[in-house]
């Protein structure tokens, strides 16, 4: 009895019996199915995150893709802008190129007016520089019978004029 003193032997008897009880309970078995459900939940957790990436990575490959759609819907835009305005532009310099040359026309129509005018008018002082000479003429110069055979001849190509 000599081992029953021994410490060394209860520490022996101590761990078997606790090996034993940890068999007897089915530990191992129990912590083998918590390890595996713990395994399982992390792969179900890596490929819920698998999952996601390829959705993050679908969804990036969409946002570039419509950036490169805008990108190149904004820059037909802007060449369609340009298109216009250049348009507009080259439409306003015909419209000022036809509005200038109307406004030369009526500035050559209105010279042509008053050049007109202006002979009418120098004609007509002259005219009746020529009548007042005349009459002054006639008044101071000419007798009575030139007078009445001046006066005969003009009433007789007054009557042809007129007729």
């Amino acid at each position: 009895m000599h081992f029953l003193s021994n410490p060394e032997t209860w520490v022996a008897v101590a761990f078997l019996l606790f090996v034993g009880l940890v068999v007897y309970l089915k530990v191992p078995g129990i912590m083998g199915k918590a390890l595996d459900e713990r395994a399982a939940k992390i792969k179900a957790d890596l490929d819920a995150a698998a999952k996601l990436k390829a959705e993050a990575e679908a969804a990036l490959a969409k946002y570039r893709e419509a950036t490169r759609n805008a990108d190149k819907e904004a820059e037909a835009i802007v060449v369609e802008a340009k298109a216009v305005a250049e348009a507009l532009a080259a439409k306003a310099e015909a419209d000022l190129a036809a509005a200038l040359a109307r406004k030369v026309e009526v500035g050559k129509a209105k010279i042509a007016q008053a050049e007109a005018n202006a002979i009418a008018e120098v004609r007509a002082v002259a005219a009746e520089v020529a009548i007042a000479a005349a009459r002054e003429i006639i008044a101071t110069q000419l007798d009575a019978a030139a007078k009445d055979r001046i006066i005969g001849e003009t009433i007789g190509s007054v009557a042809t004029r007129l007729n």
